[in-house]
């Protein structure tokens, strides 16, 4: 269905997840989310011990195998699940699209460490004997192994791959697959976000090394986004898959809308490998809003993707508060508070989390913001406890990654035209 200008409107019409913490469907994660119920615990991490960790725990078997998910990944099986379970909420069976005109696009921060420290640390114990390494090793560590892995176990033969783009990728592959169902190549696109990273010493190592990984004798408090005492990023696993059609085909179909994707905008800070840089930022919101036609003023929620460290968090606030400087009725939380830092599942599991706010109008909570750093006041903070709103119509999902990407996806509740 176009629009009186002719525009072609993009909806979300499934979505399946698996959030730390053990909420695995997006009724669950909601609940968890309003009532501000942390989902960090620990893992005992080989070299390292015990860390605060956002882990998922899931039907693994549910849509494949157990030797079928010996033989793929970690990332494969999550996407497996959350892919089968976007499928299953949105009513898809493929009676109705074509497998051949169905993409997969799966965001990524990073993919095969987790299988690569594995073998080395396998073959350590028998004297570094290459006879002992895996021949599976290959198709486990290319990139889009988590996108193929969804194909192979749903039977897809339209294009698939994985977006790299830092911790925005999520928010990266759902535009690719907005994009790719614009140029006509695809009917139906599967798009989200995986990340694995809880397994990977290395990932964990490095923030460290960088001063930037959290530590609290309570794990639940580790997180702790735009606070002054927090001290770095919870590392997490987890993922999130949505179905992603055309209006008029949801509509033909009958299909349940979650909210219609209504602008969009990546850019690149161009400037650190690190570093954010908030002026960047506020370009890139400024281009979203430009593509959904829309003024600061007409953003009811954003979702901010601050992770707990301080230069992060700050040249976001700053951001943020350039482009919503006269703003009163729009509010702003953080759902890395509450499941840690997902990585390439990030941006599209902390938008799964606010999209159900269209139909109950609440605001989940920012949680452990105890001593709010000064630095970090954003309009409309909703912190401590969910906040009931009259109503709920547009959601502005931040999400940016090292090396300088920025990713923007606004949402807007639909309503037929």
């Amino acid at each position: 269905m176009s629009d009186q200008s002719g525009v072609t409107r993009f909806v979300i019409t499934g979505v399946g997840l698996t959030a730390p913490g053990g909420a695995n469907d997006l009724p669950e994660f909601r609940r968890r989310l309003l009532a501000g119920v942390s989902g960090i615990s620990t893992i005992d991490l080989r070299y390292m011990g015990e860390v605060p960790a956002g882990i998922c725990s899931f039907p693994e078997t549910k849509y494949r195998k157990k030797k079928e998910n010996k033989r793929g990944t970690r990332a494969g099986c999550i996407g497996v699940y959350c892919a089968g379970e976007a499928l299953a909420d949105a009513g898809i069976d493929f009676s109705e699209y074509d497998r051949a005109k169905t993409g997969v696009y799966i965001g990524l921060t990073e993919h095969g460490t987790v299988e690569t420290e594995n073998e080395v640390y396998n073959i350590s114990r028998f004297d570094y004997n290459v006879d002992y390494w895996t021949h599976h090793h290959n198709p486990r560590t290319v990139l889009n192994n988590p996108a193929g892995e969804i194909t192979m176990n749903q039977g897809i033969t339209g294009p698939h791959y994985s977006i790299g783009a830092a911790c925005a990728a999520g928010n990266a592959a759902l535009i690719q697959g907005l994009q790719m169902l614009q140029l006509g190549e695809v009917d139906l696109a599967l798009c989200g976000g995986i990340s694995e990273c809880v397994g990977s010493f290395g990932i964990f190592a490095s923030f460290r090394a960088q001063g930037a990984l959290a530590e609290h004798e309570d794990p639940v408090k580790a997180s702790r986004p735009l606070d002054k005492d927090r001290n770095g990023i919870v590392i997490s696993e987890g993922g999130s898959v949505f179905t992603l059609e055309r209006l008029d085909r949801a509509l033909k179909r009958g299909a349940k809308i979650y909210g219609e994707i209504v602008g969009y905008a990546m850019n690149s800070d161009a400037r650190d490998f690190v570093l954010p840089y908030g002026p960047r930022q506020s370009e890139c919101m400024h281009a979203a809003l430009d593509r959904a036609k829309m003024k600061p003023s007409d953003i009811t929620l954003i979702n901010t993707h601050a992770t707990g460290t301080r230069q992060g968090d700050v040249e976001e606030c700053r951001a943020v508060r350039e482009v919503f400087a006269d703003c009163p009725e729009t509010y702003t939380n953080n759902t890395k508070s509450q499941i840690g830092h997902a990585m390439g599942a990030a941006g599209v599991l902390e938008l799964a989390g606010n999209l159900p706010s269209f139909t109950d109008n609440m605001i989940h909570p920012t949680i452990n913001l105890d001593n709010l750093d000064p630095d970090c006041e954003l309009p409309g903070l909703v912190a401590g406890t969910a906040r009931q709103v009259e109503c709920v119509d547009t959601l502005l999902n931040n999400s940016f990654g090292m090396v300088g990407i920025n990713s923007v996806v606004i949402v807007k509740r639909f309503v037929a035209k």
